[in-house]
């Protein structure tokens, strides 16, 4: 819902800080690689009790997950690139709840079991939709230049970022924060399929 707007602030910043990486030689899968390792690293710290200190890290590989895009449109976009990209993404958002069932499974272990199966859910939802969109030729820049078809919801990747600073910087609420954020997944994906349903019904 958010990134809409997001994107037309971080996206200035992201082009410009893209071309500089680009003249010096990295590349966009290699950003996105860098980006994933540094999530997965946010994940493994706040499985061992530091959520804080994991801000980071998280962080940083969300600015890494912006950049790539920005590297490719400054050198070459593949197909590939924006495959891995919504690879790692994918990983990324599984990690860090991972992480907090692994710190105190007690605890928070249903209600991340049941976010991971709306993360699912609504990833699912997604990725259909993309490629119903492109087998009917559909295409859209609405949250900037992707490699996919992405379809609006209620939450996108804007808030799922706010999600997971807020669970770092709030541990103890992870599990009332999941069961929401977790209903909200199932509707955006419930609602996705309602629209797929009255556009590609042949």
């Amino acid at each position: 819902m958010l990134d809409r707007f997001a994107r037309q602030i971080i996206d200035p910043p992201l082009n410009q800080m893209g071309q500089g990486l680009a003249a010096r030689g990295v590349t966009a899968d290699g950003v996105t690689l860098f980006g994933l390792t540094l999530g997965l690293l946010a994940a493994v710290m706040i499985a061992l009790g530091t959520p804080g200190l994991a801000l980071i890290p998280l962080l940083a590989s969300r600015l890494a997950d912006g950049l790539d895009g920005a590297v490719a449109r400054a050198t070459r976009k593949t197909d590939f690139g924006g495959y891995l990209d919504i690879a790692a993404d994918f990983l990324f958002y599984g990690a860090i709840p991972l992480g907090f069932v692994l710190a105190d499974p007690v605890t928070n272990g249903a209600a991340g079991a049941f976010l991971l199966t709306a993360f699912y859910f609504n990833g699912t939802s997604f990725l259909g939709y993309a490629i119903l969109a492109e087998k009917h030729g559909h295409k859209t820049d609405a949250q900037g230049q992707k490699s996919l078809y992405y379809s609006n919801g209620i939450l996108e990747g804007t808030e799922t970022i706010i999600f997971f600073v807020l669970l770092c910087l709030l541990p103890h609420h992870f599990a009332v924060m999941s069961w929401i954020f977790g209903g909200l997944c199932f509707a955006t994906a419930t609602l996705r399929i309602y629209a797929a349903r009255k556009i590609y019904t042949d």
